[in-house]
């Protein structure tokens, strides 16, 4: 995949460092095109070092073998994103103004566009500049932000430039093919909460960083999401349906309720196999807690089954040894279509990692094993594998 990242002379310019470093992670080539003022805010030498590319400022600059550049670049582009944009570049984008590279490859580029407005809040609200947006919207541009936040003026007010990942992640979305568009799917996330008493719980150390890798994949990939996510410390993927949740009958209540609305779950969750018996409405003091009796919470993988129909059921199982035959044999017990096994004695994959390693199996013997990888790239393997069995 290839993206145009155009950059005009917002104070916010410094920000499109990292949203060219977040596009190469996410591995697209990525070429930079600069007007002219905006040199003066960020070196063209620092995006030529991390792009491998030569920056692009001169409307007339020809290339190695004498192409006009604005014309051969626009070919085999899947995006052009302008970030930050300026008032001005989206007044000339909506006028038809061709009098730099970047408002000239505007022009020439049949590609998407995706334009982060970042400018002071009088300049966005003035009624030509809103008159500008509109018209380029009605021709299919889309925009993302701006906020309201601080400004370089130090006041605050709308016209902040939304954050890179955000603008990065919108960008991934646009250009990558809708393959789920039409499906839904509920994803649990995270830990569950089992109170002892109001300071003290019952856990395990589960992050949710795999459960909302892989909701953000669905959605990358046109899938609907509902995440049911315990408590966490991530920020929702953009567009998701979020139902949050504490307990385990808590999630247990919320994944049954939906259950009827998606073609498929995928529990990724780790909810706490065991609360107290009795859940105290203060805090006991320590001297006053001889045991704690115990009893299991409620089997979401177990209701699911029985209420399961022709929807796809996918299953984690987090084990420290034996671990492909003790999947299978969850896979089977607990009426899943896909197992997700990982072994979580190992410290730098699993619970609280950003990494992980898997073996993907269903009920017909096919199987796929991951080095250990970043969890947004496990969570790429897995929806493979869940696109082949849906559409199978």
């Amino acid at each position: 995949m290839k993206v145009l990242l155009g950059i005009s002379s917002s104070i916010a310019a410094f920000k499109s460092i990292d949203i060219l470093r977040y596009l190469l992670k996410e591995g697209i080539e990525v070429q930079c095109i600069m007007t002219r003022n905006s040199v003066n805010l960020i070196s063209p030498l620092t995006l030529e070092i991390l792009s491998g590319k030569k920056v692009i400022i001169d409307l007339f600059e020809k290339g190695e073998r004498g192409e006009i550049v604005h014309i051969e670049i626009t070919k085999e582009v899947d995006l052009l994103l302008v970030a930050p944009a300026t008032a001005n570049i989206i007044a000339k984008f909506a006028n038809g103004i061709a009098d730099d590279a970047l408002s000239t490859i505007f022009l020439a580029s049949r590609s998407p566009v995706l334009i982060a407005p970042a400018m002071h809040t009088q300049m966005f609200l003035h009624p030509t500049t809103q008159r500008n947006i509109e018209k380029l919207k009605s021709i299919g541009v889309e925009f993302i932000g701006p906020y309201e936040g601080g400004l370089a003026s130090g006041e605050r007010g709308i016209g902040r430039m939304a954050e890179p990942e955000e603008i990065v992640e919108k960008a991934v979305r646009m250009i990558t093919k809708k393959t789920l568009k039409g499906k839904r799917f509920l994803v649990t996330a995270g830990p569950t909460y089992e109170k002892i008493d109001p300071v003290r719980i019952i856990t395990n150390p589960s992050s949710g960083k795999m459960g909302y890798a892989l909701a953000e994949e669905l959605l990358r990939r046109g899938g609907e999401v509902i995440l049911v996510s315990g408590p966490t410390h991530l920020q929702p993927p953009f567009g998701v349906e979020i139902l949050k949740v504490e307990s385990t009958e808590e999630m247990k209540n919320e994944v049954m309720k939906n259950l009827e609305r998606v073609d498929a779950v995928i529990m990724a969750g780790a909810p706490a196999d065991f609360r107290p018996k009795i859940s105290l409405s203060q805090k006991a003091k320590k001297e006053s807690i001889k045991y704690l009796e115990l009893e299991r919470t409620p089997d979401i993988l177990e209701e699911i089954k029985e209420r399961k129909g022709k929807r796809l059921v996918v299953g984690f199982s987090a084990e420290t040894s034996d671990l492909e035959e003790n999947a299978k044999k969850k896979m089977i017990s607990k009426g899943m279509d896909i197992v997700v096994a990982n072994d979580v004695s190992k410290r730098d994959i699993g619970f609280g990692s950003d990494f992980n390693e898997v073996i993907i199996m269903d009920r017909k013997g096919n199987r796929i094993f991951t080095e250990m990888k970043s969890k947004k790239e496990i969570a790429k393997i897995i929806v493979d594998f869940i696109e082949r069995k849906l559409f199978s």
